[in-house]
């Protein structure tokens, strides 16, 4: 991550050079996304100001404080970012999930055989409900296809239920 420090009407020290990249660093710990940030920080008629522009994929999220000193008005911009950091976070994380649960059944992926000969094959990722054995048949009645997939609620494991005919079904418990 790269950090770009401008001092506005005083001298920047080293002192708050490595404050700053040690709260970045805390910060980047655990949103890892952060392409740059930068600081401007402001001393005016005794105040002292501190604007942070943190810039992430597809957004940049910018906070400001104002401190008697400058290590409390960084801190404190620092922290506005970081809230704003986790709740951005959480937003991705819950459309994450959600998108991979609306996403395409089927996922391809190339097959590699002895050599250079390849196939392409599809996967079919299916979300697992809980059921019951006797639920589950009547979940696969409704189904049009040969198998059913579920997580039996007495085992607590996925098990699979197969059509033999109209009124015989296989279960399958690896």
């Amino acid at each position: 991550m790269q950090i770009s420090i401008t001092a506005r009407h005083f001298d920047l020290t080293d002192a708050i050079r490595d404050h700053i990249e040690g709260e970045m660093e805390r910060i980047s710990k655990y949103f890892h996304h952060i392409i740059s940030a930068q600081f401007v920080l402001k001393l005016e008629k005794n105040r002292n100001y501190a604007e942070v522009i943190l810039h992430i994929p597809k957004k940049s999220i910018a906070t400001e404080a104002e401190e008697d000193n400058m290590y409390m008005a960084i801190d404190s911009a620092i922290d506005k970012a970081e809230k704003k950091l986790k709740k951005l976070k959480g937003k991705w994380d819950d459309h994450q999930k959600t998108s991979l649960a609306e996403s395409s059944q089927y996922v391809y992926a190339n097959l590699i055989k002895g050599g250079d000969v390849s196939e392409r094959i599809s996967t079919k990722r299916i979300i697992a409900e809980t059921f019951t054995v006797n639920e589950a048949i009547d979940q696969f009645n409704l189904n049009k296809d040969p198998y059913f997939i579920f997580k039996n609620i007495e085992t607590d494991r996925i098990n699979v239920l197969v059509k033999k005919d109209d009124q015989h079904f296989k279960l399958l418990e690896p």
